[in-house]
């Protein structure tokens, strides 16, 4: 057992001492700073990448991606209106900045037509820097042009789920305001294609709705 031992501990001595040994001995050009341990040759090929940011701004709250183009899809940032791209993210446009909301919640495409777009404001994450938005838009052009759609006192939208086969039924998942009660929140249905919503699930008005899913074998 000694025999195993001894090697092991050399190699670890040697592992730690290896290196302050090859700093101590640098070169005598190195040492006066005459030639650069990285050179522009070196760094060259490399280009710079964004990397955030990750906090504040900088939250992405939801995608919705056509499903005959997947070239082409939405983004709802948390805190910076709508974004829309056709060439995989290359290149993005701003869709949502003339709106009354730069806070977004969700974005749903509808499945019979992925040109009418549904959009939620009020960023869904609860959290200590969050802003409040306006309702529920709609836009029939593919994001060229936006109407508000009511649900303005809802403060916080989580989800927007339209039914597969009848773009006339909208939910709206409304999770209400953060830090205090309202009565506009809880879960909201439209049958005329948001000229007018029915809350057919209400707790209580410190409950809201952040999430749901609908059945795709079911859609009722």
């Amino acid at each position: 057992m000694q025999r195993l031992l001894v090697p092991s501990l050399i190699a670890c001595l040697l592992g730690v001492v290896s290196p302050v040994a090859a700093r101590s001995k640098k070169s005598a050009p190195e040492a006066a700073g005459a030639s650069p341990s990285v050179t522009a040759a070196d760094v060259q090929g490399l280009a710079w990448r964004g990397i955030g940011p990750a906090i504040a701004s900088g939250r992405v709250a939801d995608f919705a991606v056509d499903p005959e183009n997947r070239h082409r899809y939405f983004v709802a940032v948390a805190s910076g209106g709508v974004w829309k791209t056709e060439n995989a993210g290359t290149t993005w446009q701003p869709v949502f900045d003339a709106e009354g909301s730069y806070s977004i919640g969700c974005v749903t495409l509808d499945p019979q037509s992925s040109n009418v777009v549904w959009v939620g404001t009020g960023e869904n994450n609860p959290r200590n820097s969050v802003s409040y938005g306006d309702g529920v838009y709609k836009s029939v052009d593919g994001g060229e042009t936006w109407k508000n759609m009511g649900l303005k006192k809802s403060f916080q939208i989580g989800r927007i789920v339209v039914h597969p086969t009848n773009p006339n039924i909208v939910y709206v998942g409304a999770l209400g305001r953060l830090y205090g009660p309202n009565e506009e929140r809880g879960l909201y249905k439209t049958e005329d294609a948001g000229k007018s919503w029915k809350k057919i699930l209400h707790v209580d008005n410190d409950t809201g709705v952040i999430e749901m899913k609908m059945s795709p074998a079911n859609p009722d």
